[in-house]
C-alpha cells in the first residue's frame, strides 16, 4: 500500500471529513502511485486518517474512507447499498409515478468521482476520476447484487468524464445487459410524465434528473400561461407545463438532436395538440428577439456558464445578461424561473447576478422560492461544494 504523509497543519480538512487532499497539503509520498491506485493517507505525525484513490492534479487524492472497509471485499457493495437504501427511505424505489432518479451522487454518497443515474431498470454510470474508471467492473457487479433480477442493464458512460490518463482508454458500452434487453425507444416516468432516454447519445447520462422538483413546482403555475422554456434539451419542463393547461409553450435549445427528441416526447405524452412550438436557435439570441409581454412564464436553465473557477466572472456576467433580458420581455405579474448549475457560482453569487439584472431592467421584482436539487442529488455536509443547482423563482410587475 503506498504511503501518503501530510505537511503538519493540513490535516484539518481530513479531520473535519472532507473529502479531497490537495496536492499543497502533501509533505512525501512513499512508493510510486499510479493513477487511479488506492493509498493511505497519514498525519504529519504518522497517524492514519483515510484511504482514497490518487490522481495527479490540484486534487490529489478523493478519500473513499476513513476505515480500513476499503480494502474489504464487499465495500463496493455495501456503499451501494447504502446509497440505495437513501433513495428508498425518501421515496424514490418503488414509485409508481417515477421510475428514475440518482442512484449514486459522488461526494454526496460517500464515493467521490462516481455517478449512477437509475432509469427504470437501467444503471448508467460516469466515472469523473481514474480510480472510479478503474473500478468500474467492481461496481457493476456490486448493482447486480443490489437491484438482482430487477437489473436490466450497466452502461459506462465514462469516455467523456474521465480524465484523460496515460494506460486509460475509455470506450462507452455495456458492462452488464440482461437477455433479451433492448435500449431502443426506452422510456421512463417521472412524477407520472413520460420521457425517452437516450444514453448513449444524450448529454450527461441521458437526462436532467436534478431539475425533477422544479419541473413540478414549474407545473403549479403553468396553467393557461403562455410559456417559453429556454435551453429546453429534451422538453422536461415544456412537458410539465404543456400536462398543466398551459395555453401555448415554446421551447428553444441550439442543438438539433435535442430538439428532434423534445418532439418525440411531446407526441409520447400526447400533445399534439397544437399548443406547443419547438425552435432551433440560440436560446439567448431567440429571447433578446421576442416582443416584450407575450410570455406569462419563462424558463431560464442554462447550461454550466463556469465550470471552474477562473470562468467565473464571465459566467456571473453572462447569467446577469442573460436574466435581465428575462426579466425585462416577461409579461406584468409573470414569472422567470431562473437557474445556475455552475459549481463554482455560489448561491449568493448567482443571487447577486440575478438582483444586478433586475436591478438593470428598472422592474419591481420579487423573490417567491428559492430552488435547488432534489433528495437523490444529496449534499454531503461535510463537502458543501456538492451543493451545485440553485435556481430563484421571479415575481415580475
Amino acid at each position: 500500500m503506498i504511503k501518503v504523509f501530510l505537511k503538519k497543519g493540513r490535516e484539518e480538512s481530513l479531520m473535519r471529513f472532507h473529502p479531497w487532499v490537495f496536492s499543497g497539503a502533501i509533505a512525501e509520498i512513499k512508493g510510486s502511485p499510479s493513477e487511479g491506485d488506492v493509498v493511505a493517507v497519514y498525519a504529519s505525525d504518522g497517524s492514519f486518517m483515510a484511504f482514497g484513490h490518487y490522481q495527479i492534479g490540484t486534487i490529489a487524492i478523493r478519500i473513499l474512507s476513513y476505515e480500513e472497509d476499503v480494502l474489504m471485499p464487499d465495500f463496493w457493495e455495501r456503499r451501494i447499498r447504502a446509497a440505495y437504501l437513501m433513495r428508498e427511505k425518501v421515496g424514490l424505489v418503488g414509485n409508481p409515478e417515477t421510475d428514475c432518479y440518482r442512484l449514486v451522487h459522488g461526494e454526496g454518497d460517500l464515493l467521490p468521482g462516481l455517478v449512477v443515474d437509475y432509469y427504470g431498470g437501467v444503471c448508467v454510470l460516469q466515472a469523473h476520476s481514474a480510480g472510479m474508471f478503474r473500478a468500474r467492473l467492481r461496481i457493476a457487479e456490486a448493482l447486480r447484487k443490489v437491484y438482482g433480477d430487477s437489473l436490466l442493464a450497466v452502461y459506462d458512460k465514462s469516455s467523456a468524464t474521465v480524465p484523460f490518463k496515460a494506460g486509460l482508454e475509455p470506450v462507452d458500452g455495456y458492462l452488464y445487459i440482461r437477455d433479451g434487453f433492448s435500449d431502443k425507444g426506452f422510456s421512463v416516468l417521472e412524477n407520472g410524465h413520460k420521457f425517452y432516454v437516450n444514453w448513449k447519445e444524450g448529454q450527461k447520462t441521458g437526462f436532467f434528473l436534478d431539475q425533477r422538483e422544479n419541473r413540478a413546482l414549474v407545473g403549479r403555475y403553468a396553467s393557461g400561461k403562455n410559456v417559453l422554456n429556454l435551453f429546453c434539451y429534451t422538453g422536461g419542463f415544456s412537458i410539465y407545463a404543456l400536462a398543466a393547461g398551459a395555453e401555448k409553450v415554446v421551447s428553444v435549445d441550439s442543438s438539433r438532436r435535442a430538439v428532434s427528441s423534445l418532439g418525440d416526447n411531446i407526441s409520447l405524452n400526447g400533445f399534439n395538440d397544437g399548443r406547443h412550438i419547438s425552435v432551433c436557435a440560440d436560446a439567448m439570441d431567440y429571447l433578446k428577439k421576442i416582443p416584450e409581454n407575450e410570455y406569462d412564464l419563462i424558463v431560464v436553465d442554462p447550461p454550466a456558464f463556469a465550470k471552474h473557477r477562473g470562468a467565473l466572472r464571465n459566467a456571473l456576467r453572462a447569467y446577469q445578461r442573460l436574466n435581465a433580458d428575462a426579466i425585462s420581455k416577461v409579461a406584468q405579474g409573470g414569472l422567470v424561473f431562473t437557474f445556475s448549475c455552475s459549481q463554482a457560482v455560489s448561491r449568493e453569487a448567482f443571487a447577486l447576478a440575478v438582483f444586478s439584472a433586475a436591478a438593470e431592467t428598472g422592474r419591481a421584482v420579487r423573490i417567491l422560492d428559492r430552488m435547488n436539487q432534489p433528495s437523490d442529488h444529496a449534499v454531503n455536509i461535510y463537502h458543501p461544494e456538492g451543493e451545485y443547482l440553485k435556481g430563484l423563482l421571479l415575481y415580475v410587475e
